[in-house]
């Protein structure tokens, strides 16, 4: 019976809870979607360096 009755507690508020403002889309896109793909391309970047490093260095070969 309680698993039937809990999405009705989900319109009460607990003492101390204080949602802020929602985010705008552009907010959502630039924290959900840009930031994983620039990190991403960071990370990428620092794993291929030493090897980027390497080929710059050895031009006789």
């Amino acid at each position: 019976m309680l698993l039937i009755s809990s999405p009705a507690f989900a319109l009460t508020r607990d003492d101390g809870d204080d949602p802020g403002s929602g985010l705008s889309i552009g907010e959502t896109l630039g924290y959900f979607v840009g930031l994983p793909i620039l990190l991403f391309a960071v990370i990428a970047f620092l794993v291929s360096l030493p090897d980027i490093m390497r080929k710059g260095g050895n031009k006789n070969q």
